[in-house]
């Protein structure tokens, strides 16, 4: 799975409604599409996840 690294990469993910992986140190702990973008965090589904702690990949 390739990882969402950029702003630009976020934003494409949530126009296109890509699903996307959601990882704290390599356990995945959510899934499914980008709902908002925010600074500090990214809400996937009905969760929020802090940018700093988490690492996102595309699904597919």
């Amino acid at each position: 799975m390739k990882p969402l690294t950029a702003d630009i990469h976020f934003y494409t993910a949530m126009l296109d409604q890509t699903p996307i992986a959601v990882f704290i140190a390599d356990e995945l702990v959510g899934c499914g599409r980008i709902q908002e973008i925010t600074e500090n965090s990214i809400k996937v589904g009905d969760a929020r996840y802090m940018r700093e702690n988490c690492t996102f990949k595309y699904a597919n």
